[in-house]
């Protein structure tokens, strides 16, 4: 499809009228943004912002006796919004009885009950703990036969405007830009209808299904126009996937290829975004460009950084003229000639290099990232699923096994979820072959195996696996983990299978963190008292099992700070193989040979169950190993291109500070 950009007369007028221009008048900043965005550190504090809009609204309407009629909206963002208004409800009184909602959107076909169906995710999430009449809300009926769909789609706007419209509309944005599930193509003028999802907003959603040969490939939407006829809306995004469409879709052409460009034309939206979802935003990404900045040590490392990969140039080698044409003439001005601005941030940079990952003995660590003492250390290695450790930082726990410190790995969650339904009745088999096979008489454990195996043969997809069945995939994960740990160099008993609960409900979708997934990390931390804690940082989807077993690692670290061991703790955060760090805030950088990136990946094939047709693949069809060689590869290729030592692949690190 080629590129229409969509722009009648009515945009232009209202994207004005907004005040949405992209040039300032003297004296103000000027700004690229046409859609309003407010951006929070992080998305509680965003969603209570956007959870107490709601309720304010639904208070108003109740003093003046008439009903509040909410679009909303389902998947991950929303979620945190929802969970604040239950909690409304019962802490502060807030009712939903002249509440109406219209739900955007549900798969096609797809029965209500399912567990992958939009009507139980509301009802789960919202309508079923809060006094909204069952009359009161509504969700595309996934069920109905094909020849009614058009004429039910009308009925479903039709009821929209029998109540008087939409007061407010709650959107998420999916990566490649679609509103509800009007995908890129949409019309600004599309009603509900029938769409086939976009392969790519498929693969986001195969976690959810176990699966892509699992995720319906049409569903149900409310269309563009209904959405831009609500009185108001709200978009929310949150992690660094979600930034490259925010930037485009606030900043860019009205296109039917990001369709949330069309809200651009609306007079009352705003989008409400976290600091990792609005990174790649002008004001955000080179704010120098935008407006007068305090020039720090981490906005000069940024600034010069992004000069020189935007210029292609060596960091040593920019000059005054590269600082004037491209909005850093205040710094030059600040600072003075831009040889010395050059060489303290290219010196910052190569004080992040090191092969000594816990510190290199009886060397003097000024500029160092670690400590010399104690030359030997004890590490603890936290991995959400039991395959983060080595697919993330596999150079760097070898190099510290090699250099002769204590490393512990904690593995918090089972796992058991990313393992095939054919991976397990291998594995049930065997058991099963080898009790035969070796005349053990195990009636127990037969029938055990056996159970489970026939719950495999005959379980739908949309059934949770029994409790059995999950404890095969996660000894299949664990089998693996040691695997690993034996291959890098560390004995199994240091090892520690954590199972934290949140995490075991046999779906996507977990529970919060309690008390007990906390104890569970606060005593381990306890036992081993590590000089290093190494943890999972990329905190893309708050409700992503990284992010919340990093909260579980947060709070127990918070308790146990004030212990003395804690004194002599650093922590250090790594990234998955999705995305890094930005240059400017990496502070630990380990190199790798080429033969130390080929261990690496022989290490992460011990995870065989996670290898050729994973599970939860998502819209990247590389292996994990691939990935984070890739990744791996283009760290080490942005130090060089900045001038620094050339190496075949890094592994990168920050620093968490209490």
């Amino acid at each position: 499809m080629s590129q229409q950009t969509v722009s009648p007369q009515t945009i232009l007028m209202q994207a004005s009228s907004n005040g949405k221009g992209t040039t300032g008048t003297i004296g103000q900043p000027i700004t690229y943004e046409k859609i309003p965005t407010q951006i929070f550190a992080d998305s509680k504090e965003a969603s209570y912002a956007v959870a107490k809009e709601i309720a304010d609204l639904i208070r108003q309407k109740q003093k003046e006796g008439k009903p509040c009629v909410l679009g909303l909206a389902t998947g991950s963002s929303p979620k945190t919004v929802y969970a604040i208004l239950v909690r409304m409800h019962r802490e502060e009184g807030l009712s939903f009885k002249n509440v109406i909602s219209f739900n955007l959107d549900e798969y096609y076909q797809m029965e209500p009950d399912s567990i992958y169906s939009y009507h139980r995710f509301m009802k789960e999430q919202l309508f079923d703990h809060v006094d909204i009449p069952k009359e009161n809300y509504f969700l595309p009926d996934g069920t109905v036969p094909a020849a009614l769909l058009r004429d039910y789609c009308t009925s479903y706007e039709n009821k929209i405007n029998a109540v008087g419209g939409l007061d407010f509309q709650l959107l998420g944005i999916g990566g490649n830009g679609h509103i509800g599930f009007n995908e890129p193509g949409s019309l600004i003028n599309s009603h509900t209808r029938l769409i086939t999802l976009d392969h790519s907003t498929r693969a986001a959603a195969s976690m959810e299904f176990g699966g892509l040969h699992n995720v319906p490939r049409k569903a149900i939407t409310l269309g563009v126009a209904p959405i831009l006829n609500a009185r108001r809306v709200v978009l929310l995004a949150w992690g660094e996937r979600k930034a490259s469409v925010i930037k485009n879709a606030v900043e860019g052409p009205v296109t039917e290829l990001n369709p949330a460009s069309y809200l651009q034309a609306h007079a009352d939206v705003t989008f409400v975004v976290d600091e990792s979802a609005a990174s790649e935003l002008t004001r955000i990404k080179t704010p120098w460009a935008v407006d007068s900045v305090i020039w720090d040590n981490k906005m000069i490392k940024k600034a010069v950084t992004h000069l020189s990969q935007t210029l292609k140039k060596p960091i040593l080698k920019l000059i005054d003229k590269d600082y004037n044409d491209n909005g850093m003439s205040d710094l030059l001005a600040q600072y003075g000639a831009c040889y010395e601005i050059n060489i303290n941030v290219f010196n910052q940079l190569q004080h992040t290099i090191t092969g000594w990952p816990g510190g290199k003995p009886n060397a003097d660590d000024t500029h160092r990232p670690e400590r010399a003492q104690p030359a030997k250390k004890r590490v603890l290695i936290f991995s959400p699923h039991p395959d983060d450790d080595i697919i993330s930082m596999g150079g760097t726990f070898q190099r510290l096994v090699d250099q002769g410190h204590e490393v512990h790995v904690a593995y918090q969650t089972s796992g058991n979820i990313a393992v095939a339904d054919d991976e397990a009745l291998r594995f049930i088999d065997f058991v099963v072959d080898f009790n035969n096979g070796f005349d053990i008489d195990s009636p127990d454990a037969n029938k055990l195996f056996l159970d489970a195996k026939e719950f495999l043969r005959h379980t739908k997809n949309s059934e949770i696996d029994s409790p059995e069945v999950r404890k095969v995939k996660g000894l299949i994960r664990r089998g693996e983990a040691k695997a690993t740990c034996r291959f890098v160099g560390i004995p199994t008993s240091q090892a520690h299978f954590l199972d934290m609960p949140f995490y075991e409900t046999g779906t996507v979708q977990k529970k919060p963190i309690g008390e007990e997934d906390i104890k569970i990390i606060e005593n381990l931390i306890e036992e081993i008292k590590p000089h290093q804690i190494y943890a999972a940082g990329d905190f893309a989807d708050p409700h992503g099992t990284h992010k919340v077993c990093w909260d579980a690692i947060e709070a127990a670290l918070q308790r146990s700070k004030h212990k003395n061991f804690m004194k002599d703790c650093w922590v250090w955060l790594y990234r998955g193989a999705w995305a890094e760090w930005d240059i400017y805030e990496i502070e630990m950088a380990v190199p790798m040979s080429p033969d130390q990136v080929l261990k690496k990946r022989q290490g992460i094939f011990k995870h065989q169950s996670q290898k050729d047709g994973v599970v939860f693949q998502g819209e990247d069809s590389r292996e994990f190993w691939q990935r984070a060689e890739e990744r791996n590869a283009g760290t080490a290729q942005l130090y060089d291109s900045l001038g620094l030592a050339e190496y075949e692949a890094m592994e990168a690190f920050v620093r968490w500070k209490f």
